[in-house]
């Protein structure tokens, strides 16, 4: 009976991690000196699939990407743009293949996002909202 018990509460725990981290809200973020107040979902979306190089201040935009390993990039990418990562990736292979556009530089981790983009005045990236801090400012949250 124990066992049970046992396995149920590590059952129940295992989803209850899981479900908070699907449900973790992601923050787009761009350097504190940009004019930028906001951003809508359809502007940070034709910023990550190529569909436009400039933000809406008119700065040639410097877009950071997570790996594609990485959960957040996932959600942003549904959440953002309504695409899954396997859109995302043949999006990016036409965009380049044509020689239209070039995808987001891709970062390791998002400590290396918000460093890429606290030090570039046309930098937008995003990072888990609970890791934004004074280096950065968000215009979006995606949840």
């Amino acid at each position: 009976m124990t066992i049970k018990f046992t396995l149920q509460s590590l059952v129940v725990a295992g989803l209850m991690t899981l479900a908070q981290a699907a449900s973790a809200q992601v923050a787009v973020i761009v350097n504190p000196k940009s004019p930028m107040a906001s951003m809508t979902p359809e502007q940070v979306a034709a910023v990550f699939l190529g569909k436009s190089n400039t933000l809406p201040s008119g700065a040639t935009a410097a877009p950071a990407d997570l790996p594609e390993s990485a959960a957040v990039r996932e959600q942003f990418y549904s959440k953002a743009a309504g695409k899954t990562g396997a859109q995302v990736k043949a999006t990016w292979a036409r965009l380049t293949f044509s020689g239209k556009a070039t995808p987001p530089k891709e970062l390791t981790t998002a400590a290396d996002v918000k460093k890429f983009v606290a030090n570039n005045p046309d930098a937008i990236g995003y990072i888990e909202k609970s890791a934004v801090d004074s280096t950065v400012k968000v215009v979006l949250i995606v949840e």
